[in-house]
């Protein structure tokens, strides 16, 4: 293959998560580009181009398939785990026994190295691997179309629900995320570093609703509550620390934690980030 992404074929490469939104992603731009994947789900789903094999963080003895002769592996740790670290750490482990060298963690921008869930599996990483990187992408633009309970909310009641205020957040598409993940699995030298992914600016959930609203034709409007109200409505579909923790997470985005920009697509893909606005009108225009 040629093109901007083609580059010479590497080992077997394992996309944990490989149905999901940043894994199915980033396994088929690797398979474009003729690279051998393992695509690694609980239910060994199919992907193009890919192996599929059936993982469960959970399941221990579904690990040691996934790894046969990989040497590079994207992790997307247990979604909703308050403790990803008990199970992802004693894997990692066991996959640079096994010969992998490579690792990219998929992180977030709002959980620091050493900070609570993901942030301790990062925090390990440097001590496992001589290879790795970090990918901190913020609040993903899919959130809005996808099966998110934002976007959910806006398909029945043309509502966004939130407790950011007029926080603003650096909103990023999960395209940039997996054309990031693709270098940092295949170039050759990995980033080594912790990268924060954002969009090209930083958009409140106001701002938002109205980008929707201009490009569907659908009124969608933005809904404001209160921490308690957020956390209570959450605890109502997942655990309890859990959901504290994202009600915690948008209490930060009203006090501007995530009013910020980062230059990390363009550095790692050479190309820009996309703008929600593109994203509304790849995605959601065409349903209307």
């Amino acid at each position: 293959m040629t093109g901007p992404d083609a580059v010479p074929a590497l080992g077997i490469t394992l996309v944990i998560g490989a149905t999901g939104t940043t894994g199915s992603r980033t396994a088929a731009r690797l398979t474009a580009a003729g690279h051998a994947v393992r695509a690694a789900s609980r239910k060994a789903a199919p992907v193009p181009g890919a192996e599929p094999v059936r993982f469960d963080w959970y399941d221990p003895g579904s690990h040691p398939a996934g790894l046969d002769g990989v040497d590079r592996v994207y992790v997307i740790p247990p979604v909703g785990d308050p403790d990803p670290a008990a199970v992802v750490l004693p894997f990692l482990r066991r996959a640079r026994a096994a010969g992998v060298r490579r690792a990219v963690l998929l992180s977030a921008s709002s959980i620091p190295e050493g900070g609570p869930a993901v942030g301790q599996v990062h925090a390990a990483l440097p001590g496992i691997f001589d290879e790795w990187a970090v990918l901190r992408p913020s609040w993903f633009m899919q959130n809005f179309t996808g099966d998110h309970p934002h976007a959910t909310g806006i398909r029945t009641e043309g509502l966004i629900r939130t407790a950011a205020g007029t926080g603003r957040v650096g909103f990023v598409d999960a395209e940039d995320i997996a054309a990031v993940a693709f270098h940092a699995l295949t170039d050759d030298r990995a980033p080594d570093t912790d990268l924060v992914l954002t969009g090209p600016e930083p958009l409140g959930y106001d701002d938002i609703a109205t980008v929707i609203t201009e490009v569907t034709g659908r009124p969608v409007a933005h809904r404001p509550l209160s921490y308690e109200e957020l956390r209570d409505r959450l605890a109502a579909q997942m655990p309890e620390e859990f959901a504290a923790m994202l009600a915690d997470m948008d209490r930060a985005i009203a006090g501007g934690a995530e009013d910020r920009v980062t230059d990390s697509v363009q550095r790692l893909t050479g190309r820009p980030a996309g703008s929600f606005r593109a994203l509304v009108e790849r995605e959601l225009r065409p349903l209307v």
